[in-house]
């Protein structure tokens, strides 16, 4: 393997790795709440791309440096590629989309609902106390 088709291998690592935190990040940050930090931003882009339907610029990135290397390109973005293809599913169904915002979405609002209630308990205090 040279090194350009090393590098695209490496950004794909590092896209499953952003993924992995995009949907674990809220529930890691009910212990360590600097990570909302980043969690929070990170989290609204990568919904942001989604629901306008953009391409993701990682996705980019790695295509372009497998063909830099030689290697074919894939259809269907990332998720869709490494994700749900291996599964036999579409990405464009429906109920794979919906599960896939399920997915990413439930853990992450039952994390920042536990912290929200967490904050508003902290602040509203019993009177007499």
């Amino acid at each position: 393997m040279d090194g350009v088709a090393a590098l695209a291998v490496a950004v794909a690592v590092l896209h499953g790795a952003l993924v992995v935190f995009m949907v674990t990040g809220g529930l890691l940050g009910l212990r360590w709440h600097r990570l909302l930090l980043v969690h929070a931003p990170l989290t609204l882009v990568i919904l942001g791309i989604n629901l306008a339907g953009a391409d993701c610029p990682i996705t980019g990135w790695e295509l372009a440096l497998r063909a830099r290397a030689g290697l074919p390109a894939y259809p269907g973005g990332f998720i869709g590629h490494y994700v749900v293809g291996p599964l036999g599913l579409h990405l464009h169904q429906p109920g794979v989309q919906a599960g896939l915002y399920a997915v990413a979405l439930l853990p992450n609002l039952l994390a920042y609902g536990l912290l929200l209630g967490r904050a508003v308990r902290r602040t509203v205090r019993p009177a007499g106390r």
